[in-house]
């Protein structure tokens, strides 16, 4: 999977369980900031990612995460280590 349909799938992902439309979630999108996002949000999606890309995301590793950005990269460092 290369960056550009990794960023696809995590903004998807993201809307989903935010109850967006994907066009509103670009990867300069703070969710803290822009969505209020909670604790209990940020792991369903970190749970949902978890699944549909088959790695294991820590819990300090989603705090960290500043925006969509940050998670697509972090993402795909992950991704790549696994393979």
């Amino acid at each position: 999977m290369d960056r550009s349909e990794l960023s696809a799938l995590v903004r998807a992902r993201i809307a989903s369980v935010m109850g967006l439309l994907e066009t509103e979630v670009t990867e300069k999108t703070d969710l803290r900031e822009e969505y209020q996002v909670d604790s209990l949000e940020l792991m369903e999606i970190g749970a949902r990612l978890e699944s549909a890309l088959g790695v294991r995301i820590r819990v300090d590793d989603l705090m960290e995460m500043k925006n969509v950005g940050d998670a697509v990269d972090s993402l795909h460092r992950l991704i790549l280590e696994r393979a």
